[in-house]
Order: C-alpha cells, then sequence, then structure tokens
C-alpha cells in the first residue's frame, strides 16, 4: 500500500513574519535583504514577484525591477520563533516530520489520515488552524513520495491543497515547464530546451521512449527521473534536522582563466553564494577553503583560518582572495571552488538562527539530498555525496549548481 506524503510549505515566510509584526505591510511588495554593495534578496512577497524579483537577486536589480518595495533587513530571532511554532504545531499531528528548512517539510500522514472519510477537507481544517494559531499560511502537497509531494505543493501558492496520485503523476506533470522539475537544476535545463525539451512532458516522452540521447546527457538521473515520473522512489521520512559542517560553492568556467584578475570576478560571485547561505543558515565558520583545478586537472586546495567566526561576505571573499593570490601558479584554470568550514550552531556561537537554519537552500540542496537518497538505494552502498563534502574531503568537485 501507497503512503500518504505530505510536503508542507510556508508561503513567503519571511515575508510573512514581518507582515505578522507589521500588519501594514500585507499585500505590498515586500523584499528581505540589504540595500548597498553586495546586498542580496533572500525573498520577497508574492506582489514583489509579479515585477520578476526573485531570491539570490541583487538587491539593487531587484529595486530597479521594482521601484516601490519596500526592503527589510532579516529578524532571524523572531524567524527562528514562528518556525518554532510551525513544527511545534505539525507535531500535534505527527512525528514523522523531515525538516527541509526552516519554513518547509516532508511528513508521513498515512496514519493519520488512513481513517479519514474526507482527507482534503481534514488538510484544508489543517491549514486553517495552523493559521488561526501561528498566523502562517502553507500549501501542502500530498503524493505517495517525497518527489510527487514536493511538485504538488509547488503547483499551487499560497495556500494551496494538490494531490498527485501515482496513477495521474504523467498526465499532471506533463504541462509543466522542464524548470519546474524538482532537481533539474539551472544548468541542465537550457540544455534539455536546445534539445527540444521544454515541458516535462516532452521529457517523459523521451524516456518513455528509452531515448539514448537523454540516456547520455541525463547519465545515472535518467533512471532516477524514470522511477519519479512513474510513482516511484523515496518515501522514507528521514527525522533527523540537517545541519551541515560546510557550505561550499563551485563552478567550472566557460574558458580556462589565465590570470588571477580573470579568476577574480567568480571568486568574488562564489563568495558571495557562499556568505548568503551561510547567513541563512545562521551558521558562522572559522576555516575558508579555496580549490582551484587547471586544464590539466591537478588541483590547488587551500585553507586559511579567520580571525574569529564569520559569515560576512568580506572575510570571506578577502580570505579566498589572498589564497588566490598565494597559490595561482599561472596555468589556465577551468574550475574554482570557495567552501566556508568548521560552521558552528548559533546557539553555541551567540547568533540567532535554529536547527531548521537551510532557508532557500533546499530549492538546491535538499534536491541534492533526494537524489542522492535515491541513487544510494539503487546501489546499495553509500557511493553519492554533496558537492561541499566532495569538496571539503578530497579538493574535487561538481559543477556549481549540479
Amino acid at each position: 500500500m501507497s503512503k500518504i506524503i505530505l510536503h508542507i510549505d510556508l508561503n513567503a515566510f519571511f515575508v510573512r513574519c514581518e507582515e505578522l509584526k507589521d500588519p501594514t505591510l500585507e499585500g505590498k511588495p515586500v523584499i528581505i535583504g540589504k540595500v548597498g554593495r553586495g546586498g542580496i534578496v533572500s525573498t520577497c512577497s508574492y506582489e514583489a514577484r509579479k515585477y520578476g524579483v526573485r531570491s539570490g537577486m541583487p538587491t539593487y536589480e531587484a529595486l530597479l525591477k521594482c521601484k516601490d518595495a519596500i526592503v527589510l533587513e532579516s529578524d532571524f530571532h523572531f524567524y527562528h520563533e514562528k518556525s518554532t511554532q510551525f513544527f511545534a504545531f505539525l507535531k500535534n499531528y505527527t512525528n514523522l516530520i523531515e525538516p527541509a528548512s526552516v519554513d518547509e517539510c516532508f511528513a508521513d500522514f498515512t496514519n493519520v489520515l488512513k481513517n479519514e472519510k474526507e482527507p482534503l477537507v481534514f488538510l484544508r481544517n489543517m491549514q486553517k488552524e495552523l493559521y488561526k494559531e501561528t498566523g502562517l499560511k502553507c500549501s501542502i502537497g500530498v503524493a505517495p513520495t517525497k518527489f510527487l509531494a514536493k511538485m504538488a505543493s509547488d503547483m499551487k501558492k499560497p495556500l494551496g491543497l494538490v494531490v498527485i496520485r501515482k496513477r495521474d503523476a504523467k498526465k499532471i506533470l506533463a504541462p509543466l515547464a522542464i524548470e519546474d522539475f524538482f532537481g533539474i537544476g539551472k544548468k541542465t535545463a537550457p540544455h534539455l530546451r536546445e534539445l527540444g525539451i521544454n515541458t516535462i512532458g516532452d521529457l517523459i516522452k523521451r524516456i518513455d521512449e528509452e531515448d539514448p540521447v537523454i540516456k547520455e546527457v541525463l547519465g545515472k538521473f535518467y533512471f532516477v527521473i524514470s522511477d519519479w515520473i512513474n510513482g516511484k522512489g523515496d518515501d522514507e521520512i528521514n527525522t533527523e534536522p540537517f545541519d551541515p559542517k560546510s557550505i561550499g560553492h563551485s563552478t567550472t568556467l566557460f574558458s580556462d582563466a589565465l590570470s588571477v584578475e580573470e579568476l577574480e570576478k567568480p571568486l568574488r560571485e562564489l563568495s558571495e553564494e557562499v556568505a548568503r547561505d551561510a547567513q541563512k543558515r545562521g551558521k558562522k565558520g572559522k576555516t575558508v577553503q579555496l580549490v582551484l583545478k587547471d586544464n590539466e586537472f591537478k588541483i590547488i586546495n587551500r585553507s586559511r583560518r579567520l580571525g574569529q567566526l564569520s559569515n560576512s561576505f568580506d572575510d570571506i571573499f578577502k580570505t579566498a582572495l589572498e589564497l588566490l593570490k598565494e597559490n595561482y601558479n599561472g596555468k589556465p584554470t577551468r574550475l574554482i571552488g570557495v567552501t566556508l568550514q568548521q560552521l558552528q550552531n548559533p546557539k553555541e556561537t551567540y547568533e540567532q538562527l535554529s536547527i531548521f537554519d537551510n532557508y532557500e537552500q533546499i530549492k538546491e540542496e535538499n534536491e541534492t539530498r533526494l537524489l542522492i537518497g535515491d541513487l544510494n538505494r539503487q546501489m546499495h552502498k553509500s557511493v553519492f555525496k554533496t558537492a561541499a563534502d566532495h569538496l571539503r574531503e578530497s579538493g574535487n568537485d561538481t559543477k556549481r549548481g549540479s
């Protein structure tokens, strides 16, 4: 018998928290982030999204798109309080909860709903009760697997309730854009479009036909996707909170860099990503690691301790740039990576966030975790690792976003 897996996603969580503090913000374009040099949009209201504002966008660019946007700095202490309320509320229903980030989770509701004559009414009432008790709004995806539940919750926001049954999965997913496929990264989607795959339906058709070109492009992920779209895949809830010990990003350059000056721009961008992710998680690190790979695939892997625990862009970039200037050997370089290591829990270092501190990164990191789980189950052993772990352990890495 199939399980009943829910993906519960709080709608515009940071913005909603600010609205609870100041109800006059409701219905207005709100950006959570910082103004000025290096400012990045953490998240934004649905009203701001209508202007094309998106998470991860430089704040100055967001303000060009939406001149009337209200920019607020994050209040992580309050977000932590509301997140704690959210998870405490869900534990009234089940203990089988897998936090995916500060504002979303997977939950096994098989036993909760097995005797309910009207399960959708039950879930609607749960949404209303969450709003009544906490002021938070959520979308819920219901399916037999985590992949389908995640896809379902993304299909209708805010306050959505979408069910995807195994027999209906292909029909429901087919019209969606290929970028909406949970697990297909920002680099893979354009490549698939070049092959004429614009929708998930196009991908389903090519997989059903066992297209060798698609097999080659997707590699082992081809078989995972085949399972996912046929209603198979991961339905196990991991109740252990995800607590990373390092945060890293790397990128393969379009052409080999031949100088420190050419490498400085991607190094800056990577440092911004690492700082942003660490800040969203409420983590600070002790060490910055730089990885370079030349055109002969030889690795330079160097680390330096920071003067104090930090997650600031300035500290990360300054240290990484020092490492680059000291260790660049003049050889054509095809890959560069930056990692903030030896992360510490904020409660142990006078900070503000909670154990659920991987906001937004689920869009990227939980895709990886879900994929790795499926691949390792197929291999019957732990073969695959996250890019950050791979960088930390061996100095080898993959493309950013892969």
